[in-house]
């Protein structure tokens, strides 16, 4: 199917009036389009700069009766102008396939406690809470879904319940050729990795002393193994964890702190002949505190720290990365597509944001970090670069990230403009596999239509 048939389709679409849509179905979706630059790598073995134009097009169906509902959503998104050796890949193309297909069913008053919810069966996509642990993403050119069933559950003081059981759903193609001319390739299950969760949040925990904060606890398991024809570094993962959340609100302060801890076991690659499990302890931890001052932009000024241990020695039978799975980065660290330096993974670093709200239309973020290895002997994971003695330094450099969303029309037509820049530090300078790049600048701007 061309992408201007596509795009044509989705529009007619939207512009159906409610008066033609029967009470128990809802259409709904989005049209997308952005164009990214980047000028000076910090990628290792990439030189020069990149571009793209990313669309992406989204068309959810529900049927609904009683409760109970049955649901399906189409994703296609594709990228044209990239440049040769783009970074791109299945995470950045996916043309013309299924993102959900499920049946909801609901849950009244479960085991008496005065909780309701319902049960959401086959595939779908997943967020929840600060969406560090596992996320449906809106920047993202590509949305992850996941197939299995999830539990959620709210009682009438807000308090929420979640329970996940699914597999990871992979994108396709792995293949090069089919990516750069967006092939659409069917995407499939891995049923050899189990993703499980149990999350709870408990809304004005602490009414008595600071009200409106939200508590969370949680744990997350990933397990895998080689099948299917594919070899995994078999994971074994039990991730706990908190969080304690206070919204930003005029004339008070505010506050987002989580932590979590991950114990288990891995290899150290996914080579078949690699059978060494390696103990895994690993930690991350996020503090932000913020105010929001009185004034009619609503200016909310934030000191924040960022921290994911990394892997101090790769010869001790020990894996200390935490490793990124399923959650966001966006939200606290930079820019990503083809930007995205900073990820949660040995990373320390410490900063500010200034967030406002000019105008009702109008809201606006701006973002700085002094980014360091939390081990100096261990991955730039992203930018791909490693000095097992640590001689290069832990510096991974400034970086500054912004961007700006105006509503042209209110909830249907959405301009966003941003850019980012990394000011490269003493070891994405200097270590043997850098870039030959001083910097690092990035920008966008993306045009969405919802109907």
């Amino acid at each position: 199917m061309k992408y201007s048939r596509l795009l044509s389709l989705l529009v007619f679409v939207g512009s159906l009036s409610a008066g033609t849509i029967p009470d128990w179905l809802s259409i709904s979706g989005e049209v997308r389009a952005r164009y990214e630059t980047l000028d000076g790598q910090f990628r290792s073995g990439r030189t020069g700069g990149d571009q793209g134009l990313f669309l992406r097009s989204l068309l959810k169906l529900e049927a609904q009766k009683d409760g109970y509902a049955l649901g399906g959503e189409l994703q296609d998104s594709r990228s044209y102008l990239t440049d040769s050796g783009s970074a791109i890949s299945s995470s950045y193309i996916n043309p013309v396939d299924f993102l959900q297909a499920y049946a909801r069913v609901p849950v009244d008053d479960i085991f008496t406690t005065g909780y309701e919810g319902e049960v959401t069966l086959g595939r779908q996509t997943i967020s929840v809470g600060s969406k560090r642990q596992i996320e449906r993403p809106s920047y993202a050119n590509v949305i992850r879904s996941y197939t299995g069933a999830r539990l959620k559950l709210k009682n009438v003081q807000g308090d929420e319940f979640h329970a996940i059981a699914v597999v990871p759903v992979e994108r396709l193609s792995s293949d090069r050729d089919d990516v750069e001319n967006n092939t659409p390739v069917m995407d499939e299950e891995q049923w050899h990795r189990l993703l499980w969760g149990l999350h709870y949040r408990k809304s004005d925990a602490f009414e008595d002393s600071i009200s409106d904060t939200w508590a969370e606890v949680f744990v997350y398991g990933f397990h895998e193994w080689d099948a299917f024809g594919e070899e995994t570094p078999n994971r074994d993962y039990i991730t706990p964890g908190f969080r304690l959340y206070r919204k930003a609100e005029l004339s008070q302060w505010n506050f987002d702190i989580e932590g979590a801890l991950r114990f288990g076991s891995r290899r150290a690659s996914n080579n078949s002949t690699d059978t060494q499990d390696l103990d895994v302890f690993a930690s991350q931890i996020l503090v932000r505190v913020g105010y929001t001052f009185d004034h009619e932009w609503e200016p909310n000024v934030a000191l924040q720290y960022y921290w994911a241990s990394g892997d101090d020695n790769p010869n001790d039978g020990d894996f200390d990365q935490y490793e990124r799975l399923f959650g966001s980065r966006r939200t606290d660290l930079n820019n990503t597509s083809l930007y995205g330096p900073l990820t949660p993974a040995n990373l320390s670093a410490a900063g500010a944001r200034l967030e406002m709200k000019p105008t009702d239309r109008t809201s606006c973020r701006i973002t700085y970090l002094a980014a360091f290895l939390a081990s100096d002997t261990d991955t730039f994971v992203v930018g791909r670069q490693r000095d097992p003695n640590g001689s290069s330094g832990s510096f991974i450099g400034h970086a500054v990230d912004s961007r700006v969303t105006y509503d042209i029309m209110p909830g249907e037509l959405i301009l966003e403009i941003g850019a980012s820049a990394l000011l490269h530090g003493e070891f994405t300078r200097d270590n043997p596999q850098a870039p030959d790049a001083d910097d690092t600048f990035f920008g966008y701007s993306q045009l969405t239509f919802k109907f």
